[in-house]
């Protein structure tokens, strides 16, 4: 896992349409998505309009790749998850994994959190939906107790407000990632136990 990481950041550096998707998240992190151009992608990149549009012929072509780019290894989680038997290993290394996607994802979920109206026009936020409910899914044990799967959707949260809410909290991120990750993978394991104190 650590080479593929690794891997990815190498090839995302070099690779022109991945780092004008950089560029552009970092502008309309900085100024705003409404507030931003094509030109001042561009600019930034120091490239032509026409290199820029090459690649993309707006800024939600931008968003909307980014988006599938950063939410596919959700998306393979999913399905390796689906594969896999429902022991609790399975369900703490989906957890662990899905921490890692949403940590490589973290700059895209804060331009979705705060830009709202333009996610719900370019429809991101069904497919996140879709994506979430496909992780719930392969967490959950249907027979299990209302309360358990409720512990096992709350892992997923669990890291979302790792995410979100524990950014400005005193602390080296690195601890706090790793903080929210123990107690998520808590809930699944007390959610995995109570189901399986019955077998």
């Amino acid at each position: 896992m650590g080479l593929t990481m690794d891997g990815t950041k190498q090839q995302r550096r070099g690779n022109t349409r991945q780092r004008i998707q950089d560029v552009a998240l970092g502008l309309f992190a900085e100024q705003g998505y409404e507030k931003t151009s094509l030109r001042e992608i561009a600019e930034r990149l120091d490239v032509t309009k026409a290199a820029l549009y090459y690649h993309f012929r707006t800024k939600e072509e931008i968003i909307v790749s980014l988006f599938a780019d950063l939410t596919q290894p959700i998306e393979d989680l999913i399905e390796w998850g689906g594969q896999q038997p429902h022991t609790l290993e399975t369900k703490q290394e989906i957890v662990r994994r899905y921490s890692e996607a949403l940590a490589g994802a973290e700059p895209l979920f804060r331009f979705m959190q705060e830009n709202q109206a333009t996610v719900r026009e370019l429809r991101i936020g069904d497919t996140f939906k879709d994506r979430m409910r496909g992780l719930r899914d392969i967490l959950i044990d249907p027979e299990a107790e209302l309360v358990d799967q409720v512990r096992s959707v709350s892992a997923m949260f669990t890291l979302h407000a790792g995410m979100f809410v524990m950014q400005d909290l005193e602390g080296d991120s690195e601890k706090k990632r790793e903080a929210v990750l123990e107690v998520a993978l808590d809930l699944v394991a007390q959610a995995h136990e109570h189901a399986h104190e019955k077998d």
